[in-house]
Formats: structure tokens, sequence, C-alpha cells
């Protein structure tokens, strides 16, 4: 006879459902996972999260962070077994840190702003870090490569790399973008293009913007013009092909002005 788990609205639930699956007489595909395995789960579920959250849709981001935790607590099942740490590791880990990190709330710290949280946040990572250890370590570099340029940009910054104001960060970009027309071979104008690549996201550092969601936003609208298109030349009994330049630029800006309503 199956049983339904208690207290499904609980962590506590979901870890009892994570564990019974694991269990001997489980779940053969859970059985099998291993934190490698579960390696691109962890990623997409992130990464549907973060779509729901641009949507702005609460009940989807719920369910998807939902889908997120459940990533975390297998991974944590899979520890345990294992015998290399627990729940409780982990939590004690993160509450420690976020105590350490926030002295001018648990502490006798004064900050005056959000910024003087960011520059107190980061030097005590650096202390955390030791002197010896680069102030860009501890950047995922399996991070997206906008995030992670981003993000190492922005501790550069906060050790002393960077520019009076943004004209110069704009110069740069005008200067990558000059090196990338002038790279005589395809290696080096690959090379190039990750300098303005990077340039650009240096750019979004200075204005405050996300350069993952911004470039998630254009995507979002090329596929939403683009699909705008191909409904226009399918009412034509036509495919995109078929259009004339004109024919697909009068559609696009149609697409762009319906964005803005």
């Amino acid at each position: 006879m199956t049983t339904t788990p208690e207290h499904q609205d609980t962590y506590q639930g979901l870890r009892d459902i994570i564990a019974r699956l694991r269990a001997p007489d489980g779940c053969p595909w859970d059985q099998e996972q291993t934190h490698t395995t579960l390696r691109q789960n962890l990623l997409e579920e992130c990464y549907e999260a973060l779509e729901a959250l641009d949507a702005g849709d609460p009940q989807s981001l719920s369910e998807e962070l939902g889908d997120v935790l459940l990533q975390i607590v297998f991974h944590c099942q899979i520890a345990e077994e294992n015998g290399d740490f627990t729940d409780a590791d982990m939590f004690r880990h993160i509450n420690e840190k976020l105590v350490r990190r926030h002295s001018h709330v648990f502490g006798d710290v004064v900050v005056k702003d959000a910024r003087e949280v960011e520059a107190n946040w980061e030097e005590t990572k650096k202390k955390e870090r030791g002197e010896k250890v680069s102030v860009l370590d501890g950047v995922a570099k399996a991070m997206p490569a906008l995030g992670y340029g981003q993000s190492i940009t922005f501790r550069a910054s906060q050790a002393g790399f960077e520019w009076h104001d943004i004209s110069g960060v704009l110069d740069k970009v005008r200067e990558e973008i000059g090196e990338l027309e002038a790279a005589p071979t395809k290696s080096e104008k690959e090379r190039e293009f990750g300098d303005v690549l990077l340039s650009l996201v240096n750019v979004a550092r200075w204005l405050d913007i996300d350069a993952e969601s911004a470039l998630r936003g254009a995507n979002n609208r090329f596929y939403g013009r683009f699909t705008h298109i191909e409904a226009g030349a399918r009412a034509q009994g036509r495919s995109v092909r078929d259009m004339s330049m004109d024919e697909k630029e009068a559609l696009w800006e149609e697409a762009k002005r319906a964005e803005k309503h």
C-alpha cells in the first residue's frame, strides 16, 4: 500500500521524500544520480527560475524556486549518504557567513549606504581568502560569460582598478571596436571580439545594468519581433525568405511599436 508523505509544505517534507526516493526500495532513477549527473539539472532549474522572475510571474517563480530547492536537497542527500556533509553543515556555513559579512548589522561597523555595504562585504571576503589570493578568486568560472565578466570587473574596480568616469569606459569600447576592425585573421578577430564584449559589460556595470539580464531581454525582443515577421509572412502565404528586406523591416518596426503598448 502506498502512503502519502507527511509535511508536504515544509523543508523536512521534501527532505523525507528525497530520502525515500534514494532508499533501496525507492526509485531506480533517483538511486543512480550523483553530484555530477545532476549538474545540468541544477543549471537548467536556475535558468528557469530566472525566466519566471523576468516574466514577473509570482506563481511560476514559486514553482521554479521549488525546483531549484529540489536540486539542493538532492545534493544534500547524496552528500549525507557519502559522509561528506549534512544539512546542518550547510546551514551553519551560510548563516555564519551572513553574520560575518553583515558586521554593520551584527557587529559595530557603521555604514552610510548600500555602496559602503558592498565595499565592506568585499573587504570581509578578502580577509577570508587571505592577502595572497587574487580578489578575482571566488567568482565561479562556470558562470555565464557575461555574468562572470561583470563580476570580475566589479571586483577589480573594488581593488582600485577603475576608470575616473564613464567616458573612459566608452572610449575603451570604441578602441576595442577599432582593433576588431583591424584584426587580420579569424583567431585575432575572435580575440578582439571578446574584448569588445567585455568592454561593453564594463559599460553595463557603470550604468548599474545587469549585462546577462539585458542580453536576455534583447533575445526575447528579437524572438518576439522575428516571430511577428514569420506570422506576417504566413498570413500572405509566403515564407520570410520570399519577402523583400523592406517588407521584413516594416513588420519588424510594427512589432517594435506593439511592444510599447
